[in-house]
C-alpha cells in the first residue's frame, strides 16, 4: 500500500531535500507541498494523506498550531484512519517540542537525522506508531524522571486529550489489550495504537504501565469501577 504524504516546510530546498528522499521510496509518495501551516491545513483537509510531514517553525500558522487542527477530532474524513503528523525541526528538545507533541503530532524527527530515519518515521507513523528521535525521547524520560511518582496528569493535561484518547486511555486502565479495545469500539487496532501513542506523548508517559498508573493517580479511573459501557 502507497503512503501518501504532505510536506510543510517554508525552506524551498529543505523542502525539496525531503521530498527527494521520500520519493526515492517505492511505497511513499508525495502528493502535495506547502509553505505555510495554514496551507498545510488547507491541503491536509482537502487530500487527506496518509502522513504530514510538518516543519515546526513557519511564518504565519506555526506547525504546532496547524497540528492542533489537522488532529483534531472530526477533520479526517476516515477517523478509524485518521491524517497523523510527523513533526520536524532543526532543533532539540525546548518547550516547542513538548507543544507539538501535546498538540497531537504522532512523532518528532529531527532535520539532521539521517534519511533512513525519515522514511523510518514516516512509515511507523503511517501505521499508527509514535516516533521519537533519540534526542527528544531522552529529554521527555529526564522531564517524567523528575517528576514525584505519586504525581499524575493535571486537569489542564487530561484536558489535551480528545474524547477517545481518554477513552482508550481508561480502557487501558482497566486492562484491555490493544486488540480488545479495537473489538469495543469497533475501530481498527492501528487506530488504538495511535490514539495511544498521542495519549502517552500528551501526558509525557513512557509506556502502558505508566498509563495505567496516571488513571488511577490523576482519578480518571477509580479502584474498583467497572468498564464504562461499550460505545
Amino acid at each position: 500500500m502507497t503512503i501518501r504524504v504532505l510536506l510543510a516546510d517554508d525552506q524551498p530546498l529543505v523542502r525539496a531535500g525531503i521530498a527527494m528522499l521520500l520519493e526515492a521510496e517505492p511505497e511513499i509518495q508525495v502528493v502535495a507541498e506547502t509553505d505555510d501551516g495554514r496551507h498545510a491545513v488547507e491541503a491536509a483537509r482537502r487530500l487527506q494523506p496518509d502522513v504530514v510531514v510538518m516543519d515546526v517553525r513557519m511564518p504565519g500558522t506555526d506547525g504546532v498550531e496547524a497540528t492542533r487542527q489537522i488532529t483534531a477530532d472530526g477533520f479526517s474524513e476516515h477517523p478509524d484512519d485518521p491524517v497523523k503528523v510527523l513533526v520536524l525541526t532543526t532543533y532539540h528538545v525546548d518547550e516547542t517540542v513538548y507543544a507539538a507533541l501535546r498538540a497531537g503530532a504522532s512523532g518528532f524527527l529531527l532535520k539532521d537525522a539521517a534519511p533512513q530515519d525519515l522514511a523510518a518515521a514516516v512509515r511507523a507513523v503511517a501505521a499508527g506508531e509514535a516516533w521519537l528521535d533519540p534526542a527528544v525521547a531522552r529529554g521527555l524520560l529526564r522531564e517524567f524522571a523528575a517528576r514525584p511518582d505519586t504525581t499524575g496528569p493535571t486537569p489542564d493535561e487530561l484536558r489535551r486529550l480528545t474524547a477517545r484518547e481518554r477513552e482508550v486511555l481508561v480502557l487501558v486502565a482497566h486492562g484491555l489489550s490493544n486488540a480488545e479495545i479495537s473489538a469495543r469500539l469497533v475501530v481498527g487496532e492501528a487506530t488504538v495504537k495511535t490514539h495511544l501513542g498521542r495519549v502517552l506523548l500528551k501526558l509525557g508517559l513512557r509506556d502502558r504501565a505508566q498509563a495505567v498508573a496516571a488513571a488511577y493517580q490523576s482519578g480518571l479511573v477509580k479502584p474498583g469501577t467497572g468498564l464504562p459501557p461499550a460505545s
